[in-house]
C-alpha cells in the first residue's frame, strides 16, 4: 500500500494495474481509496470525441497530478484552475497545457503570476473592478496586454441543479451590457461563461442559460468569440440517474450554432464531476454498529464531506465473499472524528447483518471525495491502490464485462 497524507489530491499509487485489492489479506485499519484509470480515460475519450467543442477539466473537482495525466493523455489540453496553487500544479506537472483562470474573483497577485510566470491568457470577470484588476495585474510598463480572452460570467438560474451555484458569482443583468462592451475594448478574444449549478438533471439547464447568453449579446451588440457553458455535467448517484450526456451535448450543440456571434467562435466547457467521479471510490471499514447506524473510518472531514454537508447519496456495497441472505435495510454512517457533525444520514442501503469488521465501498468518489480531505482530529490518512474493475455505477457503458474487487472473507 501506498500510505500519504496529503489534504488535496491522491498521490501517486503504485504503477501497473490489478483487477482488485484483496481487502481480505490486507485487512486495513484505515481507508483505502481504489483508483481506476480506465474509467478517467473512457471519461475522457468520450467528451473529447462527442462535446461539440472544447472541454476544459475543472481541476477543482479532484487535482490529482496522476488524473491530470491520464486526462492529458486522451486529449484533455486544456484545464479550468481557480487558484494560483491550481496554476502551479497544472504548470508543474502539464507544462504544454493551456490553462484559464476561471474564478470571477482573483487576487492581483495570482493574476500577474499566472499571467507572467505561467502563460495564463484567458480569464473570467463578472464586474468591472475585476476588469480593471486584470489590466493592472497584466499590463508591462503601464502598457496594457493584448492578447486576452476575458470572458464575462452571466447569473444563470441552478434550478435544475442538485447544487446551486447561482448566488455567488456572475454579473447582475443590469450590469452586463456595460461589461461586455468595456471587456470587448479590453480583450483580444472576448467571451461569456455561466455555470448552470453542480449535477445538472436536464438539459434544460443549458438551453435555459444559453436565452440568457442570446439576450446578452443582442443588448451589448458585442463580438464574441468564445461561449462557455461551465460545468454542471452530471454522474449517476442512487435518487439521481440522469439521462445520457448526449442529450446535453445535443441541446449545446443547437442553441450554440443559433447565437449571433463570430463565425469563428469557439464552443468550451468545463466538466469537472463527470470525467472523475467514476475514477476513484472508497473501502472503509465498520467499527460498530448501533442499530441503523454504522460507525466507519471516513467521513464528513475526509472524503465524505458531501454526503454530510449536502445530504449527498453514494453507491454502497459490502465487500463479502459469500452472498447475505438477510434483507436489506437502510443506514446512516457516523465518521471517525469526536463531532457530532461527522454524520452521513444517506440512507444507504446494506445487507441488514452488517457489522464491526465488515469492509464497505463507497462509490464515485473520485469527484471532489479526495479533494476535501483533512487531517482532522489526526484522521484522514489513507492508502491508495490501482484497479481494474469497473466503476459501481457510469454514464459511459463498461469497457469490458464488469470485475468486482476481491471481497472481505469473514
Amino acid at each position: 500500500m501506498y500510505k500519504h497524507h496529503r489534504a488535496l489530491g491522491l498521490a501517486t499509487a503504485p504503477s501497473g494495474t490489478r483487477n482488485g485489492v484483496d481487502i481480505a489479506k490486507l485487512r486495513p485499519a484505515q481507508p483505502v481509496t481504489l483508483l481506476r484509470p480506465h474509467a478517467a480515460r473512457r471519461a475522457a475519450r468520450f467528451f473529447v470525441e462527442k462535446f461539440p467543442g472544447r472541454s476544459l477539466y475543472a481541476v477543482k473537482a479532484n487535482p490529482s497530478p496522476d488524473l491530470l495525466r491520464i486526462l492529458w493523455d486522451e486529449g484533455i489540453t486544456h484545464y479550468d484552475v481557480a487558484s494560483i496553487g491550481e496554476v502551479r500544479l497544472v504548470a508543474q506537472t502539464l507544462p504544454e497545457a493551456v490553462q484559464c483562470f476561471m474564478h470571477p474573483v482573483k487576487a492581483e497577485e495570482a493574476i500577474a503570476e499566472a499571467y507572467f510566470d505561467h502563460g495564463v491568457r484567458a480569464f473570467s470577470l463578472d464586474s468591472l473592478d475585476e476588469l480593471d484588476k486584470i489590466m493592472r495585474a497584466t499590463a508591462t510598463d503601464g502598457v496594457a496586454a493584448t492578447d486576452l480572452a476575458l470572458l464575462v460570467r452571466l447569473r444563470v438560474s441552478s434550478q435544475h441543479a442538485k447544487l446551486s451555484l447561482a448566488a455567488k458569482f456572475g454579473a447582475d443583468p443590469r450590469d452586463v451590457k456595460p461589461l461586455l462592451f468595456a471587456a470587448r475594448q479590453a480583450a483580444d478574444a472576448l467571451g461569456i461563461c455561466f455555470h448552470v449549478g453542480s449535477q445538472a438533471m436536464t438539459s434544460a439547464a443549458f438551453s435555459e442559460a444559453m436565452v440568457e447568453v442570446r439576450n446578452a449579446i443582442v443588448e451589448a451588440s458585442v463580438t464574441v468569440d468564445i461561449v462557455d457553458v461551465g460545468g454542471g455535467f452530471p454522474s449517476s448517484y442512487p435518487g439521481m440517474e440522469p439521462p445520457p450526456l448526449e442529450a446535453y451535448f445535443d441541446v449545446i450543440h443547437e442553441t450554440f450554432e443559433a447565437l449571433p456571434i463570430s463565425y469563428s467562435a469557439e464552443l468550451w466547457c468545463e466538466p469537472g464531476r463527470a470525467l472523475c467521479a467514476e475514477y476513484g471510490s472508497l473501502v472503509v471499514r465498520v467499527e460498530k454498529r448501533r442499530g441503523s447506524e454504522l460507525y466507519i473510518n471516513d467521513g464528513a472531514y475526509g472524503a465524505l464531506f458531501d454526503a454530510a454537508h449536502l445530504g449527498w447519496r453514494y453507491p454502497v456495497r459490502r465487500l463479502r465473499d459469500a452472498k447475505s441472505t438477510v434483507r436489506p435495510m437502510e443506514f446512516s454512517f457516523y465518521g471517525p472524528t469526536c463531532d457530532d457533525l461527522d454524520h452521513m444520514a444517506g440512507p444507504f442501503e446494506l445487507p441488514g447483518d452488517v457489522g464491526a469488521g465488515d469492509y464497505l465501498e463507497i462509490g464515485m468518489l473520485g469527484a471532489y471525495g479526495c479533494a476535501m480531505r483533512t487531517g482532522f482530529n489526526g484522521f484522514g490518512v489513507d492508502s491508495a491502490e490501482i484497479v481494474g474493475d469497473e466503476p459501481m455505477a457510469s454514464l459511459y457503458g463498461a469497457a469490458e464485462p464488469a470485475k468486482r474487487s476481491k471481497a472481505v472473507k469473514r
